[in-house]
């Protein structure tokens, strides 16, 4: 009985050991052989760098109003198509009392100026037509005048010397010249006094005009009616920062005023981005980008690079670069000012080359090689030259075709957690 249990005891361990045995070299052969094949594939490489921004309009513009007030009304919505000059809103002026005053009192001090002016305008009017600004004048000349007929009578009969007679000839020649000066004196004067009137009547109508201005909101002059904000480009109005009732202020030398419209010509867009400082170094103004847009799925918009900042900002620990590129235009997709966007810039491209995986890709001694299948279980090492990477497929330039059964390296491990 002690013999039988022995000999089954020892039965079972034989035929457990054999099991081990085929278990563990079942399992050596299936592990050694647990590999994949993948051909070489026809595609494009694309070697980038990525630049995260937005998409901003060329052209933005903040409309403000020419005076303070409160808005009465706005004509416009967010969205909407403005030309330019075409009014935006319409702003209630609420004057100072000191201000109106002061203004008032200008009109009455214009109007006193313009009556003392035109009275001294009459004035000269009539001395100029009674010639009392150059009589004495006239008279001086007509007395030298008939002085020299006289002394010139004498000298011909010769009473008197030459010398004597070129006095009185010099003295009549003064006195002409002196009534000459004295009418066209008399004519400027009277101009001095016209010109003076018209100052006089420009500065009563601008006292009057600013008067007007300051209870209404526009001049009698003026083409353009100061109370009405208007835009000053053609655009979409983006945002309408104020409601109505809300009050503004003029934009002065002080203060650059309240905002009551923003407009941008939205046909012309840019880019604004970061690129790190490991790529600024390889970036060419003229470059090409193919803009994402994150709102707009399955949708690559071109750009070309026109701008690349000398200057970089830190941030978060690393340093970076403002970069900007002029978007092509399209019209089958409508883009938002604000849309956060990725640029991959393009350094080099490769369209539909011999491509495989750079992890199957094997180095020695500054050479690569691939491992190519030539029997079951059996691979070759092939050297092969490498052209562009774009850090996932690599251009063959020689060494493999599309034929090649090539031995997948460094697999990585499945969801399941096997090889």
């Amino acid at each position: 009985m002690r013999k039988g249990c022995l000999f089954s005891a020892g039965a079972f361990l034989v035929l457990a050991s054999i099991g081990l045995i085929y278990y563990f070299a079942r399992q050596s052969r299936t592990e050694s052989g647990d590999f994949e094949l993948e051909k070489p594939v026809l595609s494009d490489i694309v070697k980038k760098a990525v630049a995260t921004g937005a998409i901003k309009p060329r052209l933005e513009v903040n409309i403000k109003p020419q005076v303070s007030g409160v808005v009465e009304k706005l004509f416009v919505e967010a969205g909407e198509m403005v030309k330019k000059g075409q009014p935006i809103a319409r702003i209630k002026l609420i004057p100072s009392e000191v201000n109106i005053n002061a203004a008032q009192s200008n009109v009455e001090i214009g109007r006193l100026r313009l009556k003392e002016a035109q009275r001294e305008l009459d004035r000269q009017r009539e001395i100029n037509r009674r010639n009392l600004d150059v009589e004495s004048a006239k008279v001086n000349f007509e007395n030298a005048k008939r002085e020299d007929e006289r002394q010139r009578g004498l000298f011909e009969e010769g009473v008197i010397s030459q010398q004597e007679y070129n006095r009185f000839k010099v003295d009549l020649e003064i006195q002409k010249a002196a009534y000459e000066n004295a009418r066209i004196g008399a004519a400027n004067s009277l101009k001095q006094f016209e010109t003076n009137l018209d100052i006089q009547k420009q500065e009563l109508d601008a006292a009057l005009n600013n008067l007007q201005l300051l209870r209404e909101g526009a001049s009698r002059q003026s083409k353009q009616v100061a109370n009405i904000v208007v835009s000053t480009i053609d655009g979409m109005v983006l945002d309408i920062p104020v409601e109505e009732g809300a009050s503004v202020i003029e934009r002065n030398n002080f203060n650059e005023g309240t905002s009551v419209a923003i407009i941008a010509d939205m046909n012309a867009l840019i880019f604004e981005g970061k690129v790190d400082e490991a790529e600024v170094g390889k970036l060419k103004e003229g470059m090409l980008l193919e803009v994402t847009v994150g709102a707009i799925q399955n949708e690559k918009f071109e750009a070309t690079l026109e701008f690349i900042s000398p200057k970089g900002i830190e941030e978060e620990g690393a340093v970076k670069f403002e970069v900007r590129a002029a978007i092509k235009p399209t019209s089958k997709v409508f883009l938002r000012a604000g849309y956060s966007a990725n640029a991959d810039i393009i350094f080099d491209r490769r369209k539909q080359v011999l491509a495989i995986k750079e992890r199957d890709v094997l180095f020695e001694k500054e050479k690569a090689f691939i491992e190519v299948q030539t029997g079951d279980r059996i691979f070759e090492k092939r050297p092969v030259t490498l052209g562009l990477s774009d850090g996932i497929l690599v251009e063959v330039l020689s060494g493999a075709d599309t034929t090649l059964q090539i031995k997948v390296q460094n697999k990585a491990p499945n969801e399941d957690g096997n090889q």
